[in-house]
């Protein structure tokens, strides 16, 4: 289906004297009369929606607007929906993190990677820390580890500036809000086969 604007005219809010007309399965009907190509709409019963007002003469198509209009929100909605999917997080760690703010932060991580984010993780360096970074290496390997029930690297950790990173993507697809909830409030999964490792790792 052609691309037409959020906001269009319809029906009787078309005032024009003639239209270049477009059918409902896309085939070209011509330059009509806008009456005739209302009574055409009635007739089928569809609507006039003017979906090309620049044209000379304006460029209109009998559809179905109140279906179409349902079927563009609901692609809208998925639209965004996938692009809060695809929102890349961030989490920082220091290179002398204790293991209080080190299980933190992972559960922040575990958090984000559950709900379908991707996660930048990021070691920051200070002053002399830079010339180990091994250090910061050591801990990203150790996230990876921690999360792997959930998560897996997208590559290599890299150093930028004072910075070393890695991405963590996702494994599985989001759980659902209630079952996350259910885990939330008793600690414990529902039992099913392979909850045993996950639980483990937590």
């Amino acid at each position: 289906m052609m691309n037409i604007a959020k906001e269009h005219k319809v029906n009787e809010q078309i005032r024009v004297r003639q239209i270049r007309l477009i059918g409902a399965e896309g085939e070209q009907v011509g330059i009509i009369d806008t009456r005739d190509a209302m009574q055409m709409a009635r007739e089928a019963g569809m609507d006039l929606v003017m979906v090309s007002p620049q044209a000379v003469p304006p460029v209109c198509r009998l559809l179905d607007y109140g279906r179409f209009r349902y079927e563009q929100q609901q692609n809208e909605k998925e639209n965004r929906k996938r692009a809060r999917a695809q929102e890349v997080k961030a989490i920082k760690f220091r290179v002398k993190i204790d293991d209080h703010d080190f299980n933190t932060k992972t559960g922040h991580v575990r958090r984000f990677l559950e709900e379908g984010h991707k996660v930048k993780v990021t070691i920051m360096f200070r002053g002399r820390e830079r010339t180990h970074p091994e250090l910061g290496e050591r801990i990203l390997v150790r996230v990876a580890e921690v999360l792997a029930d959930v998560g897996a690297p997208e590559s290599n950790p890299s150093m930028m500036g004072m910075d070393m990173n890695m991405i963590m993507t996702p494994k599985a697809a989001p759980a659902p809000k209630k079952e996350r909830a259910a885990v939330a409030e008793d600690g414990s999964a529902p039992a099913a086969p392979g909850d045993s490792a996950a639980a483990a790792s937590a």
